[in-house]
């Protein structure tokens, strides 16, 4: 989405930007995400994003509801809240995409979100911000993505690389040129775009790829928007990106996917629903959304929460790009909800 959309949104309500955005399912598909101003003072001063949260007779509710957090897990939570307002109209449910670790540190640990997305679990640095500010975290797998790395459409060189040479690409103070990693491929420096360090995918490809010893590059161009990312790959020949799948899925003609194989010994794997599902796709991992537990004594947050996990297991999610959550995970998922609520 471009800088200026991006300025239109800021610190809006999520109806009021769906009435100047027009499309809302180009939202979910292209990745454009909403973006919030930090001095946002639209939550109450205990932390609660309510006003009011009283109900209107049968099942109607009213209220707000703010999520922050992972892009990847944007376009899932963005769905959601569209389908839950309307079904309950009263209810005004903003989703702003501003990196796992970005929503944790500066929206959902202070208290100003009711709900994080995350494409990796929260770290114990993040739980002790939290629990400084009596926010108590409660986690709910949601989905599993397939982490992909592309390249241009007119890359004929790669199909298929190992965690290691991915490593000495984007790790800090690695190759340049990519013919460093094989003496076959053209010696022309890579081009690399990515999430920037506020994301949990740029953690979670840190420490499972790259290696927790080697720091990520700085030498990428860092961006919250994944949709960016598929730009700068297809803009560029000797570009190569990573993002959730969903963003890939919504944009395969555009860019060109790599298989995978964690070491030269095992076999490439395709990034996909089936593989991810079967666990023969290396970079499959797991999605989670946070919810503040006080919070949930809001009907309005309750009975969001209660709907998203339902309808995580249907095929909204794989429509939009990840495997959705089973039968027994959804058991567990509202039980916990139940249990962390006191109902």
């Amino acid at each position: 989405m471009a800088d200026q959309n991006s300025e239109v949104v800021s610190g809006a309500t999520r109806r009021k930007f769906l009435t100047v955005a027009g499309s809302t399912g180009a939202l979910a598909l292209a990745g454009c995400t909403e973006s919030s101003s930090d001095d946002d003072d639209s939550g109450s001063d205990d932390g609660s994003s309510s006003d009011g949260g009283s109900t209107n007779g049968g099942d109607s509710l009213s209220g707000v509801v703010e999520i922050t957090g992972s892009s990847t897990v944007f376009p899932v939570s963005d769905t959601m809240a569209e389908n839950f307002m309307d079904e309950h109209p009263d209810v005004n449910v903003t989703v702003d995409s501003t990196g796992s670790g970005g929503g944790f540190d500066n929206h959902f640990c202070p208290g100003q979100s009711d709900l994080n997305g995350a494409s990796r679990p929260i770290s114990d640095q993040e739980t002790e911000q939290c629990t400084s500010n009596d926010v108590q975290p409660v986690e709910f797998e949601i989905a599993q993505d397939a982490l992909t790395m592309a390249v241009n459409n007119d890359n004929d060189w790669v199909d298929c690389m190992t965690f290691d040479e991915m490593s000495q690409i984007w790790r800090e103070d690695g190759v340049e040129n990519w013919s460093d990693i094989r003496d076959e491929f053209p010696d022309e420096p890579f081009e690399l775009y990515g999430p920037a360090d506020t994301s949990g995918t740029y953690d979670w490809f840190n420490a499972n790829v790259i290696g927790e010893e080697y720091g990520h590059t700085t030498n990428h161009e860092p961006t919250e928007e994944d949709d960016l990312i598929v730009q700068g790959i297809r803009d560029n020949v000797a570009g190569m990106g990573y993002f959730g799948y969903a963003y890939y899925s919504s944009n395969e003609e555009e860019v060109k996917a790599l298989d995978v194989r964690a070491s030269e010994d095992d076999p490439c794997g395709s990034p996909g629903l089936d593989t991810a599902k079967e666990g023969t796709y290396p970079m499959a991992r797991p999605l989670f959304i946070y919810a503040n537990e006080e919070q949930l004594q809001r009907d309005e947050f309750y009975e969001f929460m209660r709907f998203y996990l339902e309808e995580a297991e249907k095929d909204l999610v794989s429509e939009i790009g990840y495997v959705p959550s089973n039968a027994d995970m959804v058991e567990e998922n509202l039980q916990k909800l139940d249990e962390a609520a006191g109902r």
